[in-house]
C-alpha cells in the first residue's frame, strides 16, 4: 500500500495553501533544486561538453522514457521524451497519417484545442482531400467507419474530466482499420493506463501535470512496437537518426521510437522530471486512482451539499472521471480568484468552469474539506462580487 504521507513529504508546498491544480502544473518535489543544481555544477560546470557522455544526458530520452512506460502500460524502448506536447501531436498524427490511404481525421469537441491546431495545420499542409471531423464526445463510436483513417482523442476532457473508455474505443478503431493517437496529458501519473492492452498505436502526453517536472517540461511519445519500424518520421530531427554523429546529409531514421527525436534535449528539464519520478519509487498508480476517486466523491459530496448553486460538470459516475471534479456557475472565474485569495488553488475554464484537481501524492482530506468550507463562504457571503475577482489575467 502506498504510504501517501510519506509521499507528500517528497513535495515543497506553501504554507497555508491547498494546492489543488496539480492538473495544470505539479508542485516542486524537494528533490529537484538539488538534482538540477548538480547538472548545473557538477555535470555541465565541471565536465562541460563531457557530461554529454559522462553524465549520459544523450541517452535521457530514452532512460526517462523508460520510467514513465510503466505508468502508461508501455513496454521498454517504446516511449521517448523531448520537445513540446504540441510537437508530439504532430509527430504522432503526421505519422498516422502516413501509414493509411484514408484521409479522415476524427476527434471531438472535448479534445484540448491545440491538438485540433495541430490537425487543422497539418490537414492544410496536405492535399484538399485530407479533412478533420470534430463531433461531440459522445457520439465518437459511432462515428468510427471504414472512411476514418486516424482516431485523435484526449482520453481525459480537459474541462469537465470526462473519460473516455480507451479499451472499448481502441478495440472499435483497430476493428475498423483505424490508427489511434491518444493524448495521456490528464492521464499520466493519474490514473492507471495501459496503451499496449488498448492496442494504443501511439500515446503522447506532458509530463508538468501530474509527472511534477516543472513550467516547460519535456512531452513525452509512445509509439506501437508494431508500427516503429515502418515509419519515416515527418520531422526528421538530426538525433532521430539511425547514427547522429555520423553527420550523413540522408536521413536514416533511428530504431522503435528514438526515430521521433528532433533536437537537442532539455538536459536541466530532464534533471528535474528524474528527480520528480523518484515519487513512483514509492507509490502505486493503483492507489492513486483508488485514493483519488475517494477524495473526488468526498469533494463533490461536499459541495453538492453546502454549494447548491454551482452544478456539477464533472462525470457523476466515478469509473468515467479523470482525477478533477469541475463544476460550472455563470461567475466562475470571480469565484476562483475569490478562493484562490483565500489560498485554495484551482483554476478556471471558460466558459464558466471551475476545475479542481485530485493529487493524491500531495493533498488529502484537509484540502478538501478547506476547498469546501471555503467555497461555502464565499458563495454565502457573496465574496466573489468585488472587481478585483472580475479583472481577468493572462494565467487564470
Amino acid at each position: 500500500m502506498t504510504d501517501f504521507a510519506a509521499t507528500r513529504a517528497l513535495f515543497d508546498l506553501p504554507d497555508g495553501i491547498a494546492y489543488l491544480d496539480g492538473n495544470s502544473l505539479g508542485p516542486l518535489a524537494r528533490a529537484v533544486p538539488d538534482r538540477v543544481a548538480r547538472t548545473m555544477t557538477r555535470e555541465w560546470g565541471g565536465d562541460l561538453i563531457g557530461a554529454w557522455n559522462s553524465a549520459g544526458w544523450m541517452d535521457w530520452p530514452e532512460r526517462l522514457g523508460d520510467r514513465i512506460a510503466p505508468l502508461i502500460g508501455a513496454a521498454p524502448g517504446t516511449v521517448t521524451l523531448g520537445d513540446t506536447l504540441s510537437i508530439k501531436v504532430h509527430q504522432a498524427l503526421a505519422a498516422a497519417l502516413s501509414l493509411t490511404d484514408r484521409r479522415v481525421i476524427l476527434s471531438d469537441t472535448g479534445n484540448f484545442p491545440t491538438d485540433l491546431y495541430m490537425a487543422q495545420g497539418l490537414v492544410r499542409t496536405l492535399d484538399a482531400g485530407h479533412a478533420l471531423r470534430v463531433v461531440a464526445p459522445e457520439e465518437v463510436e459511432s462515428h468510427l467507419s471504414d472512411d476514418i483513417a486516424v482516431l485523435l482523442l484526449t482520453e481525459v476532457d480537459y474541462r469537465t474530466g470526462r473519460r473516455h473508455d480507451m479499451a472499448r474505443l481502441g478495440d472499435r478503431a483497430r476493428r475498423n482499420g483505424i490508427i489511434t493517437v491518444w493524448d495521456l496529458a490528464h492521464s499520466a501519473g493519474a490514473l492507471p493506463v495501459d496503451v499496449t492492452a488498448c492496442g494504443a498505436d501511439f500515446a503522447v502526453g506532458c509530463t508538468y501535470k501530474y509527472l511534477n517536472s516543472g513550467p516547460g517540461g519535456p512531452a513525452f511519445l509512445h509509439v506501437g512496437p508494431q508500427i516503429a519500424h515502418r515509419i519515416d518520421p515527418a520531422l526528421p530531427g538530426w538525433l532521430g537518426h539511425a547514427a547522429p554523429f555520423d553527420f550523413d546529409p540522408q536521413y536514416r531514421p533511428a530504431a522503435a521510437a528514438k526515430r521521433f527525436r528532433i533536437g537537442t534535449p532539455p538536459v536541466l528539464q530532464m534533471a528535474a522530471l528524474d528527480a520528480a519520478l523518484d515519487v513512483w519509487d514509492i507509490a502505486s498508480i493503483h492507489d492513486v486512482r483508488a485514493r483519488s476517486v475517494d477524495l473526488s466523491r468526498r469533494l463533490i459530496d461536499g459541495v453538492g451539499a453546502a454549494c447548491p448553486a454551482l452544478v456539477l460538470a464533472s462525470p457523476g459516475d466515478d469509473a468515467a472521471r479523470g482525477s478533477q471534479v469541475s463544476f460550472r456557475h455563470p461567475q466562475g472565474y470571480a469565484i476562483m480568484q475569490a478562493l484562490i485569495a483565500d489560498g485554495v488553488i484551482g483554476d478556471f475554464r471558460a466558459p464558466d468552469i471551475l476545475r479542481f484537481g485530485i493529487t493524491p501524492l500531495y493533498i488529502g482530506l484537509a484540502e478538501i474539506d478547506r476547498c469546501v468550507e471555503t467555497l461555502a463562504r464565499i458563495m454565502d457571503r457573496g465574496l466573489w462580487d468585488d472587481p478585483a475577482f472580475r479583472r481577468r489575467q493572462a494565467v487564470t
